[in-house]
């Protein structure tokens, strides 16, 4: 059955001008991505946002200015049945990042690998400095628009 599958996602500066991203493998597929991830029934798309930061990094953000929202079909690399659509926001951290931080791309610890074993996902965060993120940084086709766009403008 074909179905709508509404993501959003957020893209947060630190103090020293650099991008929070997240690399996950998923179902064996190694994906560098926004932070963000599925709209639930019943939540506004702010409120996921701040719901999937919290989920996710245990951080309470403020979600800003809207950025950009898919115009276009794009198929979901997960599920040939479902839609994208997502939405971007700026996002503000509110406190200080307590989640572990990486350095370098899809650094998984014992203890991530183990649980990837029995639910097939995890992630790690890094940070990207500004000056040298580009699209090709990310790997979903929406992520790499919202990143040129930003870049142009900032």
């Amino acid at each position: 059955m074909h179905r709508f599958n509404i993501r959003i996602y957020g893209l947060l500066l630190n103090a020293q001008q650099q991008v929070l991203v997240s690399d996950e493998l998923i179902r064996g597929s190694y994906i560098t991505k926004f932070p963000g991830g599925g709209l639930e029934f019943g939540e506004g798309t702010r409120e996921c946002l701040q719901r999937e930061f919290l989920e996710e990094m245990n951080l309470k953000v403020d979600v800003g200015e809207h950025i950009y929202t898919t115009d276009y079909f794009q198929l979901s690399a997960f599920n040939p049945e479902h839609q994208i659509i997502s939405i971007y926001y700026f996002a503000h951290a509110l406190e200080e990042i307590k989640a572990p931080l990486r350095d370098k791309p899809f650094d998984f610890d014992e203890q991530q690998l183990a649980v990837y074993e029995e639910k097939k996902e995890i992630e790690t965060f890094r940070f990207i400095n500004w000056e040298d993120f580009s699209p090709d940084h990310l790997t979903l086709p929406i992520d790499k628009i919202v990143a040129s766009l930003i870049k142009e403008k900032h």
